[in-house]
């Protein structure tokens, strides 16, 4: 296995969730501060959604033409580029521009940066190595919230560390090989029924960790504010959140290679069900920080069980393919989730963030009961 190119991809991705994890919620304050509802800044946090579903169907197709690790840098390098015009260009319809091309850009970033890590290690690691990716990543949008914590929400200094990331990052993946190959084809909206139809509760678990990331960096600060908390406070409990994405994908990846994958995988539907109903009723005790722990665990144990049971199953071409799948249903989930939550928070209820979650791993666990929610029985 190589080491050095898996450590990597993995460092070039973490320096996309570090930018994103200090970009997205400065986003947010700015434009509650210029006096925007919950309803528009939903709209804002659905933007790079679209940008998803593009870059999902252009991805197979560009890798094959330009390379993986180039296509790569190349996505890492314009990543930079529209991060910074977020600060030079502060204007809303602007911005919606430019978190579509951000959308579109770091799509391609996770499908590549996934697909080579899934190719590069081996079976018998498999749980532990992507559990590692997923905790790294988390850890870093975790840094994101508490870095501009200490930076302000007042200045533009969080856009530009974001863009200083992004332009170092692509150094780290020259001369890096192992890369999966790619075919020049599209990736259609038919082939994609067809891998919901095939592996329907990893596509329902995808989409609702998409929702779930989208909310969390975007509206969750504002939802705390809305409760009647500080920034200081909102800042902390979403960095709480990830926390508990980030510490329990270890112990989880390593029960994977051990343990029935598709046994921890309903377990993390139960426990998502359960914390996302508890929100509104523990929010003004102390017992909602652990309670943040757990949310945040159980959705992102979902979403590292799904990337390893796509890993177990395909190579190569088809693992760009599925990747590409996973992303466009990412879109799908940050594209609905937002929306419906910010919608939801300003007409129905302040709850609906966690209440949605909660509906959401609800009809997972639903999904889960069902024979074949996994497709056809392949040893775990």
């Amino acid at each position: 296995m190589r080491w050095a190119t898996y450590f990597a991809v993995l460092a070039s991705v973490l320096s996309v969730g570090l930018a994103l994890g200090v970009s997205m919620p400065l986003v947010s304050f700015r434009l509650e501060s210029w006096g925007y509802g919950s309803f528009a800044i939903g709209v804002m946090a659905a933007m790079p959604a679209i940008g998803v579903l593009l870059g999902a169907k252009v991805s197979s197709h560009l890798a094959a033409r330009l390379g993986t690790a180039n296509l790569m840098r190349l996505c890492l390098w314009a990543g930079a580029i529209s991060i910074g015009l977020l600060a030079l260009l502060p204007s809303y319809p602007v911005w919606l521009v430019l978190r579509l091309m951000i959308g579109v850009i770091l799509t391609i970033i996770f499908i590549l940066g996934e697909s080579w890590i899934n190719q590069l290690v081996v079976e018998q690691w498999r749980g532990r190595l992507v559990a590692l990716y997923g905790c790294t990543y988390a850890l870093s949008q975790l840094s994101g919230p508490l870095l501009l914590g200490v930076l302000g929400t007042d200045n533009d200094i969080g856009f530009w560390v974001g863009v200083a990331l992004l332009v170092s990052a692509p150094l780290l993946l020259l001369g890096r090989t192992g890369a999966p190959s790619s075919e020049a084809m599209s990736v259609t909206l038919s082939d994609l029924l067809a891998f919901c139809r095939g592996l329907p509760a990893i596509a329902w678990a995808v989409s609702l960790f998409a929702a779930f990331e989208a909310m969390i960096l975007t509206l969750l600060p504002v939802y705390c504010l809305q409760q009647g908390f500080t920034t200081d406070i909102a800042l902390a409990m979403v960095s709480t959140v990830v926390v508990g994405d980030a510490l329990l994908q270890l112990p989880i990846g390593a029960l994977a290679d051990y343990v029935s994958r598709r046994t921890l995988f309903s377990g993390c539907a139960v426990i998502l069900m359960l914390s996302s109903l508890a929100i509104p009723l523990l929010l003004d005790t102390v017992l909602i920080w652990p309670l943040w722990v757990l949310f945040g665990a159980s959705a992102g144990g979902l979403f590292t069980l799904s990337l390893i049971l796509i890993g177990e199953r395909y190579r190569d071409d088809a693992l760009v393919r599925a990747n590409a799948h996973i992303a466009q249903l990412w879109g799908i989930g940050c594209l609905i989730g937002p929306l419906a939550a910010g919608a939801g928070s300003q007409w129905i209820s302040g709850h609906a963030l966690p209440l949605l979650m909660a509906a959401g791993a609800f009809g997972l666990v639903l999904l889960l009961m069902r024979q074949g929610a996994f497709g056809e029985a392949q040893a775990a």
